[in-house]
């Protein structure tokens, strides 16, 4: 009952929380994680009642099936922005615009941070400063996705804006391996190359093809089924085997094989939609199962947010230097790779501000750095925590005022009932 019950309290939390944001003009996704952070075990929880928010971390890390699946999901929907037909035309300068803007985002948070080393002493070591800069690569696909969709985004920088996201997690984890393995090195003493070079590679290679394997099967079996509604239970039943198989690791020898969840659902509907006539009816489907889902995976995340953290100054120091470091390599990394590749003038002009959230993807780095860095890894991971909640907070509204300026978001028709209200304030 309590679990239900905490379920159902998240899901409305979330809803009434995005009226009270409309008002403000701010993304629904702020709103989900607005509440998730009152109804978390920093503010709601504290009072131990059980099913009425989460009471603990433990209690928010009870749920993580449902953010595993919403990830899936969400991949499956980025996924579905690689037609050929389109990647023709704008695929060259998505991948210019991801592995430059990840790049220079790394370059730049390595230095600052490196120099915070030499000026702060002890308070960041190099490990960990590396690592930081590793981090800064990635950039969270879930906000953007949810902020384009609830606004119905249509243009130059939506088109291109989604490709590269996606790009992005690939360019991520390969800069995140090579740094993270450097710094690791630095940590314990010893060099081991095979994981610096070899297992990132491996990761991305094996993601696809398992992807690409379940998309083909996917396919097949899709055409056994005419209704409508059975197409869709088969769509949610591959994007959550996807997800099942994408969690199998194995060792070969000294090299460890592991997935990537986002790769994997994104190949797999890569392929899908590249063979299948009516995917992108089915996508239209499956979003509309889909939104609750994604509602509860961000009042979840939001409860994930430790509040407490504004109370170590070291932290939040090194955390404004990190975030700082890192928009600015992301903007300007964008704005000449867009600029380069002869991009529309709205693009260069704001892809860069799109490419600024951040979440799942760098929580995931940190909790590798922690499980293998000891005190070092607790500082990557606390200051990956405290950037993720103010970008998480801040990254969805500069997305819509990015989409915005650029005119991909159209002002919003007046409802009739806005209309009739005007008229007779005319009136009188």
């Amino acid at each position: 009952m309590e679990t239900i019950l905490s379920l159902s309290i998240a899901l409305l939390a979330g809803l009434l929380m995005s009226r009270i944001t409309k008002l403000l003009g701010l993304p629904a996704v702020t709103a989900y994680l607005i509440a998730g952070i009152l109804i978390g075990p920093y503010c709601l929880g504290r009072l131990g009642i059980a099913g009425l928010g989460f009471t603990s971390a433990e209690n928010v890390e009870s749920f993580k099936i449902i953010s595993d699946v919403a990830l899936g999901f969400i991949a499956y929907s980025m996924g579905n922005e690689f037609r050929l037909s389109q990647l023709k035309k704008i695929g060259r300068q998505a991948i210019a615009i991801a592995v430059f803007g990840a790049l220079v985002a790394t370059v730049f948070v390595d230095v600052a941070l490196i120099v915070a080393h030499y000026v702060l002493g002890d308070v960041i070591s190099l490990p960990v400063a590396i690592t930081m800069g590793a981090i800064a690569a990635a950039t969270a696909p879930a906000a953007t996705l949810m902020v384009v969709k609830q606004y119905k985004a249509k243009g130059a920088l939506t088109d291109i804006l989604l490709p590269v996201v996606a790009f992005d997690d690939a360019v991520g984890l390969i800069i995140f391996a090579v740094s993270f393995g450097i710094a690791r090195a630095m940590n314990e003493g010893h060099y081991d190359m095979v994981s610096i070079a070899a297992e990132p590679v491996i990761e991305i290679v094996a993601s696809l093809a398992l992807g690409a394997l379940i998309g083909i099967l996917f396919n097949l079996v899709e055409r056994f089924f005419e209704s409508n509604t059975r197409r869709l239970c088969i769509a949610i039943t591959f994007v959550m085997l996807a997800v099942a198989l994408s969690k199998m690791t194995f060792d070969i020898g000294e090299v460890h094989v592991g997935f990537s969840t986002l790769l994997t659902c994104m190949m797999m509907s890569t392929v899908f939609c590249n063979i299948c006539d009516f995917s992108e009816e089915l996508l239209d489907r499956t979003d509309k199962w889909t939104q609750p889902l994604f509602v509860l995976f961000f009042v979840l995340s939001g409860a994930e947010l430790k509040i407490g953290l504004f109370a170590h100054i070291a932290i939040v120091g090194i955390g404004v230097v990190y975030i700082l470091a890192r928009s600015a390599g992301k903007i300007v990394g964008a704005f000449f790779s867009a600029k380069a590749t002869k991009c529309p003038a709205e693009v260069t002009k704001y892809i860069g501000i799109t490419l600024l959230p951040q979440a799942g993807v760098a929580l995931g780095m940190s909790i590798v750095a922690q499980q293998a860095m000891g005190a070092g890894g607790d500082m990557v991971r606390n200051i990956s925590l405290f950037s993720v909640l103010i970008y998480e907070l801040v990254g969805p509204l500069m997305t819509k005022v990015a989409l915005t300026k650029a005119g991909n978001i159209a002002p919003k028709a007046p409802t009739p009932r806005k209309i009739a209200h005007e008229a007779k304030k005319a009136a009188k």
